[in-house]
């Protein structure tokens, strides 16, 4: 039976973390959420970055990526407290798409168990206006899923910042090894 190394753990969990923002990433544009979108997008180039700093055994690389791993997890902590609008913060307003659309979380209308069902819009409504639109039946809520999104991120960039580190130490040891002999 093998024993799986650090590094070959920080191969499998930079890929399950590819996975997972691809995962978001194409929901996010879906619902035009252009701050998230390209919030993915450089974390998607970052653990590619890791990714191959692990396999090609560049200390430099999984360092930019365990830098980014910290600021991987403080967004997605904004993220949840917007959603869950802690602190003045409100997931009505139009803050993740850059205040350039009335558009909202993908999984606001489509979410697990939702029905929609778009009303006929008021006379004091805008056309583009996204109140005409009645989600009820919802198994679980929107903001929830965001939030469950996000949990997820951090977790997977916790574990990621621990085997980085280690992987990081690691490999300084083997080069001071070399440089010693």
């Amino acid at each position: 039976m093998g024993c799986c190394t650090g590094r070959c753990s920080l191969i499998c969990l930079c890929a399950l973390q590819l996975l997972s923002a691809l995962e978001r990433q194409i929901f996010d544009f879906l619902g035009f959420q252009w701050a998230p979108i390209l919030g993915n997008f450089l974390h998607i180039i970052v653990v590619i970055l890791g990714l191959f700093g692990t396999i090609q055994y560049r200390p430099r690389y999984i360092m930019v990526y365990t830098v980014w791993t910290a600021l991987w997890v403080t967004w997605n902590v904004f993220i949840i407290c917007f959603y869950l609008e802690v602190g003045g913060l409100s997931k009505d307003t139009d803050l993740m798409t850059f205040n350039i659309s009335l558009h909202r979380s993908w999984w606001r209308e489509h979410g697990p168990g939702c029905v929609r069902r778009v009303l006929p819009p008021s006379a004091h409504g805008m056309v583009d206006d996204y109140t005409y639109v009645s989600v009820t039946g919802c198994v679980v809520d929107f903001q929830y899923l965001e939030v469950i999104h996000s949990a997820v991120q951090i977790l997977l960039s916790l574990v990621g910042f621990v085997y980085a580190c280690y992987v990081i130490s690691i490999s300084m040891e083997e080069e001071d090894t070399c440089r010693n002999k």
